[in-house]
């Protein structure tokens, strides 16, 4: 400076300025220039149109003041306004406020800037170093005051922390007392309805009205945490929550909230598992009993019926295999019995709410089953003993049947013999008859003996019904003989006997007339029929014999047509007699072989022949004498022609 040397007095001003206003200038690892010109680039960064790479022409657009001011000062710049094409404009906006609100001098000229084509490096330095120092002291108080407002605003912070703190404390507290009494209420429910209402309004609350709850009390714990470790950083106490309220003891009134919690959802679980089992067993037990009601509908009365009193032993026999159907069916409806009783059983040890109507039901089946246990055996029984009874019958009825068939075969052939119009034509036809009669009767006192044994299998049947009152709804099935027609035919047969021994007595005697009358036809007969052959055979005899003239021949055959008429008598006699034989329808005769056609026919043969040959003697007297034939022509004559006529 003494020396007015220039050049070194500008040296030493620039060693001063970057001793003391740019050395110092540091940002992050960077100092001094480096540091300046990264604290430029940092601040600008944001900014349209602005570009700092160094202090000579990054800064010629006047731009980069602007955007400094502005970034630090917003109010004093309308950065908006400012163009790139204008750069003294810029510039001098810059110097301006810098000089008037920033106490920043006016160290550079906008048209040196402007005109020169690379700004004086220095220069440029050493005034925006000026912005550095200007804005880091406006900082460092804004930074102390920001300090002591941070400290109020966290102490505010930490007051208001510790009162919401003391509030949702108190609140959640409040809440889990209210809530774990309702948890704890394990009042057990009758329906599922309203245990399904119970899991709805649990449903509800973990859904709705925990999860608030479980916000609060994280929320809390963060608030409490981020409180301690702000105390912490402040080197402030910790905070001591009031009585009660610590999170720990919150910690264990949740604890407590979620145990009772636990323990309330098993017990609904339990309590829906239960009830869903008491309806489940309800409505199977509500099953199977209707089931139950609806076969035992009408089986007392069924069993109780009398059918078996009117039934016949196929009918009883039937009804027995139908009981014996029903048994079976009933041994098998008695496990239904047995799970209707269990499941009442188990409804009451399970505390159903409906247990009374329940074991009202099943006493009401226990004892209806009970009762149709008892009239199915007292219906076996009976059907058994009627079984009995009319196998008893039955068996008389067969052997009743056996022996009234054949006993009334017997009475109805002898009646028919007995009333037999018999056609006898001999004595020894009737004695046979009257002897097989005879034998007949004495078949009656055992005959008589049977029909008292089959009238007594009858009474017995009888005395079995009237002892046993056995309702006999029909007759003996294997026959429809009655013990009223074996009386009445026994009756009848009875009364036949003497009416027959009386008709046989009548046909023997007339028998013995009949008898009377062949042998008297037959001595008869026997008489004229040899009588009638000797006088066909003289007849003959005389008309071949050529003895004496046919005068003499002629006397000779009418004195035997005379001896011949005078044996009518007689023939009328044997007509009489055969009259009586017709009349008496006697048919045969075993005492002659004559019967009166034979008589007839050789009575009138013997009337013809006689005639005929006193008619040829007399006609050949004629011819003899007409013709004038001697005696010993007709003899020849009549030889000749007894030779061809025989």
């Amino acid at each position: 400076i003494v020396d007015g040397n220039v050049k070194m007095t500008l040296g030493m001003i620039w060693t001063i300025i970057l001793r003391f206003a740019i050395q110092d200038i540091s940002v992050e690892e960077t100092s001094a220039k480096e540091g300046l010109l990264l604290w430029c680039q940092r601040k600008t960064a944001p900014y349209k149109n602005v570009n700092i790479q160094n202090f000579h022409i990054s800064w010629k657009d006047g731009l980069g003041f602007c955007a400094l001011i502005h970034r630090h000062r917003p109010e004093l710049i309308d950065y908006g306004k400012l163009r790139k094409d204008d750069p003294l404009t810029n510039l001098n906006t810059a110097f301006d406020v810098a000089e008037k609100y920033l106490d920043i001098p006016k160290m550079l000229d906008a048209e040196d800037i402007v005109g020169t084509a690379r700004p004086d490096e220095k220069a440029i330095m050493t005034y925006v170093s000026s912005f550095y120092h200007a804005f880091s002291g406006a900082q460092k108080a804004e930074t102390a005051a920001n300090r002591i407002c941070k400290v109020l605003a966290v102490n505010q912070e930490n007051e208001q922390l510790m009162e919401d703190y003391e509030k949702l404390a108190s609140d959640l507290l409040e809440w889990i007392r209210r809530t774990i009494p309702w948890l704890e209420n394990r009042a057990p429910e009758n329906t599922m309805q309203a245990m399904q209402q119970k899991l709805e309004d649990f449903r509800d609350y973990r859904r709705l009205h925990k999860p608030p709850k479980v916000q609060e009390k994280c929320q809390l714990e963060i608030n409490f945490n981020t409180l301690q470790t702000k105390l912490r950083l402040s080197n402030r106490p910790a905070f001591m929550p009031s009585e009660g309220k610590m999170v720990s003891d919150i910690n264990n009134a949740w604890g407590g909230l979620e145990q009772a919690e636990k323990g309330y959802e098993e017990w609904l679980l339990n309590e829906i598992r239960r009830l869903e089992r008491l309806d489940h067993l309800a409505e199977k037990f509500r099953q199977k009993a209707s089931i139950h009601e609806s076969w035992t509908d009408g089986k007392e009365a069924m069993l109780q019926q009398k059918d078996y009193e009117t039934a016949t032993l196929s009918e009883i026999k039937a009804l027995l295999k139908k009981h014996e159907a029903f048994e079976s069916d009933l041994a098998a409806h008695q496990d239904r019995v047995e799970q209707i009783a269990a499941i009442a059983q188990e409804l009451n040890e399970l505390d159903y709410y409906d247990s009374p109507s329940v074991n009202a039901r099943c006493q009401k089946i226990c004892d209806q089953w009970d009762n149709l246990g008892a009239l199915t055996q007292k219906r076996r029984e009976a059907l058994e003993r009627t079984e009995k009874l009319l196998e008893t019958i039955d068996q008389l009825y067969l052997e009743y049947a056996k022996r009234a068939a054949p006993f009334n075969n017997w009475m109805e052939g002898a009646m028919e013999d007995l009333q037999d119009t018999f056609i006898v034509h001999t004595i020894e036809e009737i004695q046979g008859l009257s002897t097989a009669h005879e034998q007949f009767k004495a078949t009656l006192p055992d005959a008589d003996k049977e029909r008292q044994a089959i009238l007594g299998i009858h009474n017995e049947v009888s005395k079995i019904v009237q002892t046993y009152h056995v309702n006999m709804a029909g007759t003996n099935p294997y026959t429809t003989i009655t013990p009223h027609e074996i009386n009445g035919k026994w009756e009848h047969v009875r009364q036949l006997v003497p009416r027959r021994d009386q008709a046989l007595m009548e046909e023997h005697a007339r028998q013995q007339q009949n008898e009377r009358l062949r042998k008297q036809f037959g001595a008869q007969a026997n008489v004229i029929g040899p009588w009638i052959q000797t006088k066909m055979e003289e007849i003959g005899r005389i008309s071949i014999e050529m003895h004496g003239t046919l005068e003499d021949q002629l006397n000779h055959l009418r004195q035997y047509e005379k001896s011949i008429v005078n044996y009518k008598p007689k023939i009328d006699q044997l007509e009489g007699d055969h009259q009586q034989i017709q009349e008496a329808l006697i048919f045969d005769n075993k005492h002659t072989n004559y019967t009166m056609e034979h008589i007839r026919v050789g009575w009138e043969q013997l009337l013809t022949t006689i005639a005929r040959t006193i008619n040829e003697v007399e006609n050949q007297i004629l011819t003899r004498d007409a013709k004038g034939i001697s005696q010993e022509q007709m003899n020849e004559f009549r030889a000749s022609f007894n030779h061809f006529d025989r």
